[in-house]
């Protein structure tokens, strides 16, 4: 892109930055953003931002702003690297996303953007059958099972603390589950990744929640696996396979 083919810096514009590219990207003709308005490219050197022209009086916030961010850049990972920046990262001018961001960060963009050349990142998430985990922990967990005959066909108030510690060895359980089935997810998946990363659980029935780094040549073998994984987890827990995305779990970029 030229300076000619730029339209000048206003003082009621912004430009929000979605995530740093090759400079060789181009956009799709008629591909929006944030609060709907269209993506362009700035290029520096060897990489590229992502970026829309924004009213810099209107907030961003919505969960809709949210999801066309991360939307943009997990269609974006699926054709080149993508190094995705935090959700509301914005400069003042056209000029500054080059002078501020694109240039003094220029080599450390090219460098791992270079590193990501051919991989895309896939999240698995699984959720714990809540009938099967109770059952299962009732099972195998004594004073879970005796906790369980106290408190039948007894007043709440009268069964109040029991069910309380119930409850706490319960919430024991599902985490020592959790714990041991991402870890055995990790390592049946691992043989087709490049690196994977554990994340934070966001329901308290959450079997496995984990992001992985793959390879574009091993993306069969890997979705394969993940389809063994499904199958041997039926009737306990069930799993989803999210991606190809932008490698959210694996990179950290300013904004």
């Amino acid at each position: 892109m030229t300076a000619a083919e730029r339209e000048p810096d206003r003082a009621d514009s912004a430009w929000y930055v979605y995530g740093i590219v090759p400079a060789d990207v181009e956009t799709a003709a008629g591909v929006r953003g944030v609060d709907g308005r269209e993506v362009r490219v700035v290029r520096h050197g060897d990489v590229a931002a992502l970026v829309s022209e924004i009213d810099p009086k209107v907030r961003l916030g919505r969960p809709d702003d949210l999801l066309a961010h991360e939307r943009l850049l997990d269609d974006a990972a699926v054709d080149a690297p993508v190094l995705p920046l935090r959700f509301g990262a914005v400069m003042t001018t056209e000029q500054a996303v080059v002078d501020d961001l694109l240039a003094p960060n220029h080599q450390g963009f090219a460098d791992a953007l270079a590193n990501l050349e051919g991989r895309v990142e896939y999240v698995v998430k699984g959720r714990f059958d809540e009938r099967a985990v109770l059952a299962e922990v009732v099972r195998e967990n004594a004073e879970a099972a005796r906790l369980r005959e106290r408190i039948r066909d007894r007043p709440e108030a009268e069964s109040h603390q029991d069910r309380v510690r119930l409850g706490e060895l319960v919430y024991q359980e599902i985490e020592a589950r959790r714990q041991a089935a991402t870890e055995r997810l990790v390592q049946d998946l691992s043989p087709y990744c490049v690196a994977s990363a554990v994340r934070d659980p966001t329901h308290h029935l959450d079997a496995v929640h984990a992001a992985f780094l793959v390879e574009d040549a091993r993306r069969p073998e890997f979705e394969e696996a993940v389809a063994t994984a499904v199958r041997k987890w039926e009737g306990r827990a069930e799993l989803r396979l999210l991606g190809p995305l932008a490698p959210w779990d694996f990179v950290v970029t300013p904004g």
